[in-house]
């Protein structure tokens, strides 16, 4: 392909600018993104796309890709929930009529046990700041802090990059001022995999309703080996938090790998629910009286969850 023809691909397919790229570690960045439009309205917790011609280059270390010829000039694209580093320069709360971007947190998949070869994040590694991109226009999802009321006690648990929803609505509840607890906890392989830990040290010194727990499973000596089902049943969860799961109180937010999170099948004709196994949190916190949305019935329960694949 030419110059001039990936020029052409690009100013046809791309609307939105690399402002701002982070890499935490090799396969961990904060990538902050442009639009060419106005940045349209949305809620903390909902996700837009990003995309990337199949054209562009891909970072070296991942699964070898073979792409068909027809294939070529295609965009690739992917949901990613917006994520937020919550405080400025300045250590104070951003706001965001100070900026003009969306930002995401996202990991390097370099190879997909199933065979599939991973196409976009391999191509978003290899981007510098500058570099042109595709944003969807629209911005959606039904995740989000609206049925949480101010004196509520919000619990947002994530694995991964299955914090950066949380990011956001953490910040969220700080401008409000919100007056209930709330607890985020995030569990990763290793401490470098916690790419906003210091901002959240931070907040922790700041605001007296707001705690931070950081669990790896794959570091002896950072943190004790925990999954974050077993923060619940030990009991360990609500003695952070400071008080009970009282299920007309609390909100628990559910976010990143669907082992964690336990989805339950529900038949509507028979009424019996299936649990997946292992078990997930969501059948520990159904056993302490807490209840999942159900969209299928436009159920709305005190555990929310939004699955990452």
């Amino acid at each position: 392909m030419t110059v001039e023809e990936l020029s052409e691909l690009r100013n046809r397919r791309y609307n939105a600018t690399v402002v701002s790229l982070k890499l935490l570690n090799p396969d961990l960045m904060v990538l902050r993104v442009k639009p060419d439009f106005v940045r349209a309205h949305h809620h903390a917790g909902q996700y837009c796309t990003l995309g990337l011609g199949y054209w562009e280059r891909r970072t070296e270390g991942c699964q070898v890709e073979t792409l068909p010829e027809r294939d070529v000039t295609k965009v690739v694209r992917r949901a990613y929930s917006m994520s937020c580093s919550i405080l400025d320069e300045s250590d104070r709360l951003m706001r965001l009529e100070d900026n003009d971007w969306l930002e995401f947190y996202i990991v390097l998949v370099r190879e997909n046990l199933d065979g599939r070869v991973p196409a976009l994040t391999p191509r978003l590694f290899a981007l510098q700041e500058g570099d042109r991109i595709q944003i969807g226009e629209r911005i959606t999802g039904h995740y989000t802090l609206d049925p949480v009321k101010p004196g509520d006690s919000v619990v947002f648990l994530g694995t991964g990059t299955g914090e950066a929803p949380h990011n956001y609505m953490t910040w969220e509840l700080l401008l409000r001022g919100h007056t209930g607890k709330i607890l985020n906890a995030c569990c990763v392989r290793y401490s470098r995999d916690l790419g906003y830990h210091e901002i959240h040290r931070k907040l922790m010194a700041r605001y007296p309703n707001y705690k931070y727990l950081a669990l790896t499973t794959r570091e002896p000596g950072v943190s004790r080996k925990v999954y974050i089902q077993d923060l619940i049943t030990s009991g360990e969860l609500e003695q952070e938090l400071g008080t009970p799961l009282d299920p007309v109180t609390t909100h628990v937010f559910l976010c990143g790998n669907p082992k964690m999170i336990g989805v339950p099948v529900r038949d509507h004709h028979t009424g019996v629910t299936t649990f997946p196994q292992p078990v997930g949190v969501i059948e520990v916190l159904e056993a302490r009286g807490l209840n999942v949305d159900i969209a299928a019935t436009k159920f709305k329960g005190n555990v929310h969850f939004e699955e990452y694949w």
